[in-house]
C-alpha cells in the first residue's frame, strides 16, 4: 500500500512517468523505498529544499501505525 502510493506519487510529479523504477530494500528496522528517476525528475520528486519528499514521508508516517513498519525514501538518478 505505502510503496504503491509513493511510486504513483512520483509518477504524477515526473515528466517521464514511464521511466520511474523502484526497489524495496529491507533493513532490520525499516524498509527503504528506492525511487529511480531521470535527472530532470529527481529534482521534482525531492522538491525545493526537500519539501515534496518530506510531504510524502508525512503521509506514509500515518500508515506506519497501521502496518507497524517504518519506511525510508531514497531518490536516485537512473542511468
Amino acid at each position: 500500500m505505502v510503496v504503491d502510493f509513493v511510486v504513483e506519487f512520483a509518477k504524477l510529479l515526473s515528466f517521464e512517468p514511464d521511466k520511474i523504477k523502484y526497489e524495496i530494500v529491507p533493513h532490520e528496522d525499516f524498509d527503504e523505498i528506492v525511487i529511480w528517476a531521470k535527472k530532470a525528475d529527481v529534482g521534482r520528486i525531492i522538491g525545493k529544499e526537500g519539501s515534496m519528499v518530506r510531504a510524502i514521508k508525512t503521509v506514509i508516517d500515518g500508515c506506519r501505525v497501521k502496518e507497524n513498519k517504518n519506511y525510508k525514501i531514497t531518490v536516485k538518478i537512473a542511468e
